[in-house]
């Protein structure tokens, strides 16, 4: 069973938003994006929200990275394991996020940080991304939805 906590944000007319459900012991991401590159990113919005307010802090370092994975469901947890590493190495959390593609296959994610000292701590950081109930899928109407499981 599973119980939908909050809404991190309203999907908006393009059709972008993610939400947490929770699960007894980890905290569900579900997001949803006009590409697959913008729900992921939407995904990343919804990892800092399970645990952090962030919102309207002024970033104070920024930062690119390129992550490769065959399938789109890998790429979804190698970017959001990425995201939890800087968390947990860093102490720096994304206050805004976008992902483009790679040629290869990948994306390329920019992160916007603020420091954990300047954000709103309201929970359990997560520690990693499950592969359990993993999706990253484009519907037919061309919607991307991912939903990513975070061991708490």
């Amino acid at each position: 069973m599973r119980i939908t906590h909050r809404i991190a944000g309203p999907q908006d007319r393009a059709g972008r938003g993610c939400r947490q459900a929770l699960h007894p012991t980890d905290v569900r991401i579900e997001a949803r994006g006009p590409t697959r590159e913008e729900c992921i990113a939407e995904a990343v919005r919804g990892l800092v929200d399970s645990f952090a307010v962030v919102a309207g802090r002024p970033p104070h370092t920024w930062a690119e990275r390129h992550v490769r994975a065959r399938r789109d469901e890998d790429l979804l947890v190698a970017v959001i394991d990425e995201v939890i590493y800087w968390i947990n190495a860093d102490g720096e959390l994304p206050v805004s996020a976008a992902v483009q593609p790679a040629s290869d296959g990948g994306a390329v994610v920019f992160l916007a940080f603020v420091r954990a000292a300047d954000a709103k701590i309201i929970g359990a950081v997560p520690k990693a991304a499950s592969a359990r109930d993993l999706r990253c899928v484009q519907d037919p109407d061309g919607q991307w939805a991912c939903a990513v499981t975070l061991e708490v």
